[in-house]
C-alpha cells in the first residue's frame, strides 16, 4: 500500500474550506495510487487553541458531521482511506472536547476514533484526554495512529508493536527540524514504518515547520515535504503537498504466525457447486486442471455465493463478476506452494527456509491455512455484461515477480483504467463482508482465518472442507441458522437480478 502524508495550510476556523481542501488532495492522492491520506494536527480549524476555546461547540464535531461530508464522499469516490485530525466532541453534552482522530475508510465509513491520549499544558486547558489506544486494519496491515506529544511517550510506539502494528501514523504541530528528526529514531528503536504529517504556517503556540514524511524501520527517511516556510513550492498553489511512502513490506502475509494462530470454530455450512446453485454468477472457464476432473474449483462455502451474489449486484451497471476458482483441494494446495517455494529458492540460493516460506505466502498460501481448502476463498475478476474481460493491470494469478509487484491489490503506475476497476470490485465484495489478500487484487475471501485476522472476529467460520462430505462443527459452535444470509439453502442462491 502506498500510504501519503497531506501537509497544507489550514483556514483558521473555517471548516468547510478545509474540509473542501482535504477532499481535493483525497482525490489527488488516489490519482497517484495512494490507498490511504493522512493530515496533520488539528488540520480541520488549524491549530489555534484560542479559537477553538472561544467556540467548541461550533468547531468541534463529530465523525457524521454534515461539514465533513465531502472528506467521506472522496474516499467513496476515489477508494482511498482518510485520517483526519479534528476537535472532537464528546459524548456526553457539555463533554469537553478532544484531540480526535477520524479514520474513514475507502467506503467513507467510520473505520475508527482516536483521542490523543497525552496532552501539552495549553492544551489541557481546552481538551480532555483520550483513554483508548488508537488502532486500525487496512489492506492488511496494521496501523497505529498517535497525535504529536503522544509520540514524546517510548510506551506509545512500544505498546504498538506490542499490539501487533507495524505502521505508526503521526499526526502533528512541531515547530522544528530537530522535533521531525526525532521519528527515525521511534522508527529504528521499534522496528516501525513511520508516516508524519506535520503543520505549517502559524498556530497559538507558535509556527510549525513542516517537513512532513516517511521513514523505513531501519530509521532511513524515504520522503520528505517542504518545510515552512517555504512550503509554498509544494505541489499546489496553495502551498498543500503531498508525499508518498510504500509500506507494502508491512503487510500481514498469510505465513505469519498470526494468520495460523487464529481459532477455528468450524460451523458446519456445507460446499456447494455455485454454478448450479448460483446461476447468476459467470463460473465458466474454471481454472480445474490438477484437480483430477472433479470439478471442485466450482465449490464454495454457501455464505461465500450469497455475498458474491449480493457483491455482484452491487457492481455498476455493464459489470459482472467472473469467477476463476474457488474451492482448492489439500494436496493441490501443498504442490502449489510447494513448486513455486521451490521456484524461489532456485532465484535466491542465499534465503533461508524461513525467508522463502514468507515469500511463497505472496502468492500461494501454506496448505495447513489455505482459505481456498476451507472453501472460504474466491478468485475472480471483472467481465462486461457482454463476458469481455476488463483491463485490471494484470491477468488473474500474475505472480510478484511476472507483474514487476502490479498484483498487489494497490499497487502504484496502474493505468487509471485498471485502478478504476479494482476499485469498483474491491468496492462491492468489501460492501458485502468479504476481505481482500493485498498480494493479489483478485483473491477475496470470508469466514477463513485471514478474514477473522483483517476484521477482528475471535475465530474463523471454516475450516478445512471436502465436497460432499458436511463438515463437522466444532463442539460448543454453532452453525449459522439455516434461511440467513451466510446459512440459506441453495435455491435461495438463485435469487439476485443477472447482470
Amino acid at each position: 500500500m502506498i500510504i501519503a502524508a497531506a501537509q497544507f495550510p489550514s483556514v483558521p476556523g473555517d471548516i468547510a474550506a478545509n474540509a473542501a481542501r482535504m477532499a481535493a488532495l483525497i482525490a489527488e492522492a488516489g490519482e497517484r495510487g495512494a490507498g490511504l491520506v493522512v493530515f496533520s494536527e488539528l488540520a480541520l480549524t488549524h491549530y489555534d487553541l484560542h479559537l477553538i476555546a472561544a467556540d467548541p461547540a461550533g468547531l468541534a464535531v463529530r465523525p457524521d458531521d454534515a461539514r465533513l461530508a465531502p472528506v467521506r464522499e472522496a474516499c467513496r469516490t476515489a477508494g482511498v482511506a482518510a485520517v483526519v485530525n479534528a476537535a472532537g466532541r464528546g459524548a456526553d453534552v457539555g463533554a469537553a472536547p478532544t484531540i480526535a482522530t477520524f479514520v474513514y475508510g475507502p467506503d467513507g465509513a467510520l473505520l475508527t476514533r482516536y483521542d490523543k491520549r497525552h496532552l501539552a499544558d495549553t492544551e489541557s486547558t481546552v481538551f480532555a484526554p483520550g483513554t483508548a489506544h488508537g488502532r486500525f486494519t487496512l489492506g492488511g496491515i496494521r496501523f497505529a495512529l498517535a497525535t504529536c506529544f503522544d509520540s514524546s511517550f517510548p510506551e506509545v510506539p512500544q505498546r504498538a508493536v506490542a499490539d501487533g502494528c507495524r505502521v505508526y501514523l503521526s499526526s502533528a504541530f512541531h515547530d522544528g527540524a530537530e522535533r521531525v528528526a526525532r521519528y527515525a529514531e521511534l522508527a529504528r528503536e521499534h522496528g516501525l514504518y513511520v508516516l508524519l504529517v506535520n503543520g505549517i504556517e502559524v498556530g497559538s503556540p507558535g509556527p510549525a515547520c513542516g517537513l512532513s514524511g516517511g521513514w523505513l524501520p531501519s530509521g532511513e527517511r524515504v520522503a520528505t515535504a517542504s518545510a515552512w516556510p517555504g512550503a509554498g513550492d509544494g505541489d499546489s498553489d496553495d502551498g498543500g503537498e503531498l508525499v508518498l511512502s510504500d509500506v507494502r513490506e508491512a503487510i500481514t502475509l498469510m505465513a505469519d504466525p498470526a494468520v495460523a494462530a487464529v481459532p477455528v470454530r468450524e460451523c458446519g455450512e456445507p460446499l456447494v457447486d455455485l454454478r448450479a446453485a448460483a446461476p447468476a454468477l459467470l463460473a465458466d472457464g474454471f481454472k480445474g486442471e490438477g484437480d483430477g476432473g472433479t470439478g471442485a474449483f466450482g465449490y464454495l462455502r454457501e455464505g461465500v455465493v450469497r455475498r458474491l451474489l449480493a457483491a455482484q449486484r452491487a457492481l455498476p451497471d455493464g459489470l459482472r463478476l467472473q469467477v476463476v476458482e474457488g474451492y482448492r483441494p489439500p494436496a493441490l494446495q501443498r504442490r502449489y506452494f510447494e513448486r513455486y517455494g521451490g521456484e524461489l529458492r532456485a532465484a535466491h540460493p542465499d534465503w533461508d527456509v524461513m525467508r522463502v516460506r514468507q515469500a511463497a505466502s505472496r502468492f500461494v498460501s501454506p496448505p495447513e491455512i489455505a482459505p481456498h481448502s476451507a472453501g472460504g476463498a474466491v478468485d475472480l475478476t471483472l467481465v462486461t455484461t457482454d463476458g469481455e474481460y476488463v483491463d485490471m493491470g494484470t491477468p488473474v494469478d500474475a505472480s510478484p515477480e511476472e507483474s514487476g509487484g502490479a498484483c498487489y491489490t494497490s499497487a502504484p503506475d496502474l493505468a487509471p483504467a485498471a485502478r478504476a476497476n479494482r476499485r469498483a470490485l474491491a468496492a462491492a465484495l468489501r460492501g458485502a463482508g468479504l476481505v481482500n489478500y493485498p498480494t493479489e487484487w483478485w483473491h477475496w475471501s470470508y469466514g477463513d482465518r485471514y478474514w477473522a485476522l483483517a476484521t477482528g472476529a475471535e475465530h474463523a467460520l471454516y475450516g478445512p472442507a471436502e465436497p460432499g462430505e458436511e463438515p463437522a462443527g466444532e463442539s460448543g459452535a454453532a452453525p449459522e441458522a439455516r434461511g440467513t444470509e451466510a446459512g440459506a439453502e441453495p435455491a435461495l442462491l438463485r435469487e439476485g437480478a443477472e447482470r
